[in-house]
């Protein structure tokens, strides 16, 4: 099947891509946790390029508290990400950067096959590790990306942050993540990842979205 036999040896989990399954929330990996949110951030071609540009230089994760430390490309010049269709297909990347592009701080934009280090708690929950970028769309009406674990993490698997301008000009700003307890005390205490995911969504959220406010 689609989520067993599809495996990138780069990453610590097997369901490489699987964040684009449509049925993630019914049939999530083996052990594992999904999560969907979806939040209308506003309308507009300027809504869309501006939280685009955001998103694609590490802003959800800095928002998060997260520390966005050693961006690497990807280890071959042939590497172009991993992408599926709604069927489960694997397809070909939207879109090749022939040169890597900067942020203020000289920090490597998101880029399909770059490794990233995160650094840092939330809520007092550990968010270190290392992760891949799985793929990178970067298209007319709709960019994003996904991050898969590759070592350090206290949990293993994946999550996609995908932003779309539709038809109606409304732009909405998807998070879809599975997660499986790797460290001893959320293997305990399983309760601990789904917190924490929430937490993460709400951060994320709060980085991208200039509509959003926190909950009384």
């Amino acid at each position: 099947m689609r989520r067993g036999t599809f495996k990138d040896e780069t990453v610590d989990y097997a369901a490489v891509g699987a964040t684009q399954a449509p049925d993630l929330m019914q049939y999530p990996p083996e052990r594992s946790f999904p999560a969907e949110e979806s939040w209308r951030i506003g309308s507009g071609d300027a809504r869309f390029e501006t939280a685009s540009e955001a998103l694609l230089s590490w802003t959800a994760q800095r928002g998060a508290g997260l520390r966005v430390k050693d961006v690497r490309p990807a280890s071959g010049p042939m590497y172009s990400g991993v992408s599926f269709d709604a069927e489960g297909n694997p397809v070909a990347p939207s879109r090749s950067e022939a040169e890597q592009r900067f942020d203020s701080d000289g920090t490597p934009y998101v880029a399909a096959g770059s490794t990233v280090t995160l650094e840092g708690r939330v809520k007092g929950y550990n968010a270190d590790g290392e992760l891949r970028v799985i793929f990178a769309i970067e298209e007319p009406r709709r960019v994003g990306f996904a991050l898969g674990t590759v070592d350090g993490s206290k949990v293993s698997g994946e999550e996609s942050f995908m932003l779309d301008w539709h038809d109606n000009d409304e732009v909405w700003f998807t998070v879809r993540a599975f997660d499986r307890p790797a460290g001893m005390l959320y293997r305990l205490l399983p309760i601990m990842v789904r917190r924490r995911r929430r937490e993460l969504f709400t951060r994320y959220l709060r980085a991208i979205s200039p509509l959003y406010s926190t909950p009384a």
